[in-house]
């Protein structure tokens, strides 16, 4: 079976797409195309569906992407690699949310890129967990980090840590809401108060609102920025309640920039996964990132 073939062939299963494993390999979309319809003929089997956008893959081109992928990336790094290991530093492709990649990611693997020459040259790029998947996928990063758990068996995931979320403002809105607001009436207390989101659908208000309160929030963002320490920034100063990691905030509550508003029994939780493609761990420098990480995480508090 042609090598060639087969790469086109998990590049397209990755992609989802023959238009965008084409611009992948740099191909034509007609070449993707009939490299396909080859590989198809020499197998006697179907290996995708053709859907209105992109393709979806049979049980058949499931089961080969699964046998064929792990062997073709050691391939690639192997050619990429070269012979001699020690020739030069390997480069790591980094993708995760902006906030916890830059203040607990990033530190904790620079530590590791080039130690002692052993280590690796890194590179990061932000996103959401759905864009780091799919460039994971398709071959644009090495690891992912996410806190969507991938499906199918292209992708492995391992649980990194837990994020804890609260409720803060800055200290005014917590005078005018008075101490025993929220234990006495609950989540109608803060309906008046503005709200500091990273989106118009208030993903973070209403994960706490369903965990703590059993409810949605009955109003809508006042400032909206993409951005969890921007939203930290304007909680700060003063515009109004906002949900964010406790570890992003601690500082601030720690000099009394910000309060927390409540302290649920059971405060909300959110989990990250490193997010590999199935069989990259026998690449040392994925392999050491991964393992890093890990026991990183175990002082992530």
């Amino acid at each position: 079976m042609d090598l060639a073939l087969l790469r086109t062939f998990v590049t397209v299963h990755r992609a989802g797409s023959f238009t965008r494993a084409a611009a992948l390999l740099g191909l034509s979309q007609p070449a993707v195309t009939s490299q396909i319809r080859t590989l198809e003929r020499q197998l006697g089997r179907p290996l995708f569906l053709r859907q209105a956008r992109g393709v979806t893959p049979t049980t058949i081109g499931d089961e080969l992407a699964h046998k064929a992928a792990p062997h073709l990336d050691a391939l690639v790094e192997i050619a990429e690699g070269g012979l001699d290991d020690e020739s030069s530093l390997r480069t790591l492709h980094l993708a995760g949310p902006p906030e916890f990649t830059a203040e607990r990611a990033l530190p904790a693997l620079t530590e590791l890129a080039g130690d002692d020459g052993q280590g690796f040259a890194l590179r990061a790029s932000f996103g959401t967990a759905e864009e780091a998947l799919e460039g994971l996928a398709a071959g644009h990063h090495d690891l992912a980090i996410s806190t969507a758990r991938p499906r199918g068996a292209l992708l492995t995931a391992t649980p990194l840590c837990d994020e804890e979320h609260v409720l803060v403002a800055a200290p005014r809105w917590a005078r005018r809401i008075g101490p025993d607001a929220l234990r006495l009436k609950g989540a109608p207390a803060l309906e008046n108060l503005p709200v500091v989101e990273v989106h118009e659908s208030l993903p973070f208000v209403s994960r706490y609102w369903a965990s703590v309160f059993d409810s949605r929030p009955a109003t809508s963002g006042t400032v909206i920025v993409p951005d969890l320490r921007a939203v930290l920034a304007c909680a700060i100063a003063g515009a109004g309640l906002a949900v964010l990691p406790h570890y992003l905030c601690l500082p601030a509550i720690d000099h009394g920039a910000i309060v927390t508003l409540h302290d649920p029994a059971v405060p909300p939780l959110r989990t990250y996964f490193l997010v590999t493609r199935t069989g990259t761990l026998a690449m040392p420098h994925v392999a050491r990132a991964h393992e890093w990480l890990q026991r990183a995480a175990v002082t992530w508090g």
